[in-house]
């Protein structure tokens, strides 16, 4: 008869070897979750990461300034140019006639203030003729009343002297008011600075300025999107022909729960992956700022959470980070690509909303005032319709006298017509 205690022994044994896994097991957990604890106290609670994360650039788009027909397309699409290359060429007859007309009307407008300039001094000459006669006349006028009482003069000789006076005050008068006209439309100012060359100088330059504007170049270097002109297309102001990407220079979005922002500041470091090129390209980057508000408040439609049925959803803000631009020339990267980002949240000394973010002012095309050519188109006509003679010189001399000469002509008038009578 068999040990009926010999059938417990496999049972005793398996179920200490299934205590012993169940122990280690447990012992392995309780490893890792105090490793992970671990890891989470002195390294991950510092970090804060997301997937929610593209890449985005400024998009430049190239229009049209002014209209007319296009001659020429020099660029394609995925196409690098640098900043200033010509893009679009215009026909730039219409812009060539404005031009030629333009230069045309400031000669003119030349000629016309070098003429008020003659006429002034003609009016001059013709003061001086004036008050001379004047005072011709009230010297006969004086000899003949000398003379009436020996009757060798009649009283209608003496009127006629009198009517004579007269007429020359009359005719002084009228000269210095012509004068004082022709003063007012040119005293103070020289040929070059008179209010009308001015005028005509600056429609020169809008022409000028419409012509170089046939010639579009690109404003920043960049790569070439969305072409979308065609030869022999007629465009119009403000026609969108084709943009331009600037690659070297853009940045992430990365779209943050609210929750992970607690920490978050601008300028503290950032570790970015890129899912074109995988975990073996690392960029290191910036918190440059956070967004005014969340996506869904700028949204199209944002949503209405004061009516019916609301149920809480967890908000995304973005957050711009900029990257290293050598990082970026060696490993390009393109608008919209998915990246991951994940921001050290250590340092929280930062500022809660950024100052400056970028910090290099975009280019700006040159104006039309500092272009030199214009400029010394300007300056040739004016000087071929004004040469530099002793009689011009004399003539803004005298066109910038003051006011006290006029006025002791009057004076000079006013007492010889007193003495007349």
């Amino acid at each position: 008869m068999s040990d009926p205690n010999t059938n417990d022994t496999p049972a005793t044994n398996g179920n200490g070897a299934r205590r012993r896994g169940l122990l280690i097991l447990a012992a392995v957990v309780a490893l890792g979750a105090i490793g992970y604890t671990a890891y989470w106290l002195t390294v991950a609670r510092y970090y804060e990461s997301t997937d929610d994360a593209y890449v985005a650039s400024d998009i430049v788009q190239i229009t049209s300034e002014v209209s007319g027909a296009v001659l020429g397309v020099h660029v394609d699409d995925t196409q690098t140019v640098q900043r200033g290359q010509v893009l679009v060429e215009l026909d730039p007859a219409d812009a060539n006639i404005a031009v030629a007309a333009a230069e045309a009307e400031l000669a003119r407008t030349v000629r016309e203030v070098r003429a008020l300039h003659a006429q002034a001094d003609q009016l001059r000459a013709q003061i001086s003729e004036r008050e001379t006669d004047l005072k011709k006349s009230q010297s006969d006028y004086a000899r003949r009343q000398a003379l009436v009482a020996d009757g060798a003069v009649s009283g209608e000789e003496i009127a006629h002297a009198q009517d004579t006076i007269d007429q020359t005050r009359a005719a002084l008068q009228a000269a210095q008011r012509q004068l004082d006209a022709t003063l007012a439309q040119i005293e103070g100012t020289t040929i070059e600075d008179h209010p009308n060359v001015l005028a005509a100088a600056a429609r020169l330059r809008d022409a000028s300025l419409a012509l170089r504007r046939t010639t579009i170049r690109s404003p920043v270097t960049g790569t070439v999107a969305k072409r979308g002109v065609q030869v022999g297309q007629h465009v119009s102001p403000g026609s969108p022909l084709l943009a331009v990407v600037p690659l070297d220079d853009v940045w992430i979005d990365a779209n943050f729960k609210e929750s992970q922002l607690k920490n978050v500041r601008v300028g503290q470091p950032v570790t970015v992956h890129a899912d074109i090129y995988g975990n073996d390209v690392e960029y290191t980057g910036t918190v440059a700022g956070l967004a005014a508000g969340s996506g869904s408040a700028f949204a199209l439609l944002p949503a209405q959470n004061a009516s019916g049925n609301w149920i809480k959803i967890v908000q995304r803000v973005p957050v711009r980070i900029t990257l290293d631009p050598a990082q970026l020339k060696n490993n390009p990267l393109r608008v919209g690509l998915s990246m991951h980002a994940e921001i050290d949240v250590r340092d929280t000394s930062g500022p809660l909303v950024a100052s400056q973010v970028r910090n290099t002012p975009q280019p700006l095309r040159q104006s039309v005032g500092e272009d030199p050519k214009v400029e010394q188109r300007i300056a040739e006509i004016i000087h071929r319709n004004n040469p530099a003679t002793k009689s011009a010189v004399a003539s803004n001399r005298q066109t910038t006298q003051p006011r006290e000469r006029r006025a002791e002509m009057a004076s000079f008038s006013a007492n010889g017509i007193a003495a007349g009578h």
